[in-house]
């Protein structure tokens, strides 16, 4: 298994200094990985007056800050964005970093806030399209191969988007969704990795094990290749007692999770502020027996 750091766009980690700051931090305390998320507003009403920074300009100042974590977004919402440029950001970043990028996407929420506010389709079945025919977009773009695509959504005529990204044939593809729900679990099948959210588990709150288990059993009914190495990540607080983090954390692993993401709660101002992060980072990760 192996441990990263998650924090928002927003709050003390709209300022490019500060997540070069806390990625530097977590490489050095050992530390496998930082994501950041990837809002504009979030929910506009918990988030009114606290800046946000672009998720792209964020990690790039991440990854000139270090030389070894895996960086990405947990989760890009692809069809809020174009993916023409979206390629290329996650490939410049990808050559910059040294081939250290995974990304991870899903579909955005939440959705009145960040897609109804800008006058943009809110229907949870046209978004889940978008993301699905830009999956597969960004796939053939980042192969540096020329693209011609018309689809329901998107419409591409001779198009080659060079550089190819650092690592071929692409960056690992995660996709977030909540389980039980299985759509976005089929959709994550299908790619690299899944980031799932749970219903019984907010955001900051380790998932129960037998949910683990029982989500991986249904991702590995649905790939088409189980040869191949997949990711499963899950997270939460976890202890900076060894102890009590290894009682917490160790089931996971051994139901077949891969990532232990650490996550502060929703709830409070923790998750987006910098002192409480750097004091749990500067910790370290989770000790596995």
């Amino acid at each position: 298994m192996r441990f990263s750091i998650n924090i928002p766009n927003f709050g003390d980690f709209a300022d490019a200094r500060t997540v070069a700051r806390v990625a530097a931090a977590a490489e050095d305390a050992g530390w496998d990985g930082l994501f950041v998320w990837d809002h504009v507003v979030h929910s506009k009403a918990k988030r009114k007056g606290q800046p946000f920074g672009d998720p792209w300009m964020l990690l790039t100042a991440a990854a000139l800050a270090t030389s070894r974590i895996i960086l990405g977004p947990l989760v890009t919402p692809i069809a809020r964005r174009r993916p023409e440029q979206l390629a290329r950001q996650v490939a410049t970043l990808d050559q910059l970093s040294g081939g250290r990028v995974v990304f991870g996407a899903g579909l955005g929420g939440p959705i009145d806030d960040e897609f109804g506010s800008f006058g943009d389709v809110t229907d949870p079945k046209v978004l889940a399209g978008r993301l699905d025919e830009g999956l597969d977009l960004l796939a053939r773009y980042w192969s540096g191969d020329t693209v011609n695509h018309h689809g329901d959504h998107y419409r591409v005529d001779d198009v080659t988007l060079l550089p190819a990204t650092s690592q071929a044939p692409r960056p690992p593809v995660w996709i977030a969704g909540y389980w039980p729900r299985k759509a976005p679990m089929r959709r994550a099948a299908r790619w690299d990795g899944a980031v799932p959210l749970f219903q019984s588990a907010n955001h900051g709150e380790a998932p129960p094990v037998d949910e683990v288990r029982d989500l991986i059993a249904y991702l590995d009914e649905h790939r088409a290749d189980r040869t191949t190495s997949y990711d499963v990540v899950v997270g939460g607080i976890s202890p900076a007692a060894p102890a009590k983090s290894r009682a917490l954390v160790e089931p996971l692993a051994e139901a077949g999770a891969t990532w232990w993401d650490e996550r502060q709660l929703i709830t409070g101002t923790d998750f987006y502020r910098l002192e409480p992060t750097l004091r749990r980072i500067e910790q370290g990760p989770p000790s596995l027996g």
